[in-house]
């Protein structure tokens, strides 16, 4: 495994080896060119290494970074044990170009960069693979040389069309080049690795895994919420109805969510539950259950178990609910307080419905029982003085309670409606 100077260190490794290798001393090296001593190797991009000014240049440029196929998601041989969830590396194969610049104005210019291209792609045949001193003498700090898998490189041919497609990339006039794929290089994750403990036995009493003749699972699970009085919503106070399986046990508590809440309200349920049945009571608590979308839950201790389960999480609305507001006109504007149960937080987004027309409260910075409202008759008429309207108040999307459900048609509470003065 390796750092994140890993890619660093190819580079280093590469640029180091063709500077020794190309400008040895022929005592040194047989097999190297006196034509070529004083060669310049760098590590630029194309139309940069085209403006130096040295007289011979080897020029060593990454141009592309891939995923490596065969060792992406792959844990580290070694490195976590059956059942640890390790952090998989991130293995990179590297794409260079290797180019040649020969700046001389002998008639043999380009001769000479055919010599120095062909020593370069040379040596790099000659080293198939990065040594692990190599690596480590490049860069200071790198690690890539402990890795477990061995950096290669492999003479890569292009297509006229890549290579056209390549200069034309750079914006940089073509010269004669050889192009390297260099694998694989696996950079660590920095992420922690999750170690489980082992498992020492395989459930309770050590009896497996059990089966079934249904497809219910043997889990405490709800499947519906049910209001009082064939309603949309629930208020405080008011008794929820739930239905699922596997509700029986001991310790039973009902867990009432809300964004607005840090923690889930225990409740106890109503006496009389069932496997399949269980009621609870919206506790009359203003303060402590502020209107919009709750999730509840289940908590309990199954029958020869010891330890609990909580079970699934379905959503209900608790209705806000109000007084029948007091309206006072002054001019075009009319003036609407109300009393709220529960209380409005700050932050929750209150509006009443007058009739048809929404109207947004007045600023509320600290929790209230207490709203005011402004609605402007603009047009003129629009809200006529002994005109009646049937109000609701709506709190985080939630509306109260307007409509008789229990009515045959239903009908709209005749007691939820204002006139204006």
């Amino acid at each position: 495994m390796s750092n994140s100077l890993a890619i660093a260190a190819v580079t280093a490794t590469l640029r180091s080896l063709l500077d020794r290798r190309i400008n040895a001393s022929p005592t040194v090296d047989p097999s190297s060119d006196p034509a070529l001593a004083g060669t310049e190797v760098t590590a630029r991009p194309p139309d940069e290494a085209a403006n130096q000014s040295f007289a011979r240049q080897i020029n060593l440029f990454l141009y592309q970074a891939n995923p490596n196929a065969a060792w992406r998601n792959t844990d580290m041989p070694h490195q976590t044990r059956p059942g640890e969830n390790g952090q998989p590396p991130l293995p990179l194969t590297l794409h260079y170009l290797l180019t040649a610049y020969v700046r001389d104005n002998e008639e043999d210019a380009a001769f000479i960069s055919h010599r120095l291209l062909g020593r370069a792609m040379s040596i790099l045949h000659d080293h198939p693979a990065l040594g692990a001193a190599e690596i480590q003498n490049a860069l200071t700090g790198n690690d890539l040389h402990i890795q477990v898998e061995r950096v290669r490189l492999t003479l890569q041919p292009l297509s006229l069309e890549e290579i056209s497609k390549m200069w034309t990339a750079f914006q940089a006039q073509y010269r004669l080049s050889a192009a390297y794929e260099v694998s694989v290089v696996l950079i660590e994750s920095t992420r922690v690795a999750s170690a489980p403990l082992p498992v020492l036995r395989r459930g309770q009493q050590d009896e497996g895994v059990t089966s079934q003749p249904d497809l219910i699972p043997p889990y405490p699970t709800l499947t519906a919420v049910a209001f009082p009085n064939k309603q949309p919503s629930a208020r405080l106070n008011e008794l929820l109805t739930l239905t699922g399986h596997h509700l029986d046990g001991t310790n039973v508590t009902m867990l009432f969510r809300h964004p607005l809440l840090d923690e889930p309200v225990p409740v106890p349920p109503a006496a009389g539950g069932t496997a399949t049945d269980l009621q609870v009571t919206i506790p009359d608590q203003p303060d402590d259950f502020p209107a919009g979308i709750y999730t509840l839950a289940v908590q309990l201790t199954r029958p020869d178990e010891t330890f609990s389960r909580i079970s699934n999480e379905l959503p209900f609305a608790l209705s806000p609910q109000m007084t029948v507001p007091t309206a006072v006109r002054s001019g075009n504007e009319i003036t609407l307080t109300l009393t709220t149960n529960p209380t409005i937080r700050p932050g929750q987004r209150v509006a009443l419905l007058l009739g048809a027309n929404e109207i947004a409260a007045q600023p509320h910075p600290t929790p209230t029982n207490n709203l005011t409202f402004v609605a402007v008759d603009d047009p003129p008429g629009k809200f006529a003085t002994g005109a009646s309207f049937f109000v609701r108040l709506r709190v985080d999307g939630i509306d109260s309670l307007l409509i008789d459900y229990q009515a045959q048609p239903p009908e709209f509470d005749q007691a939820q409606k204002v006139t204006l003065p």
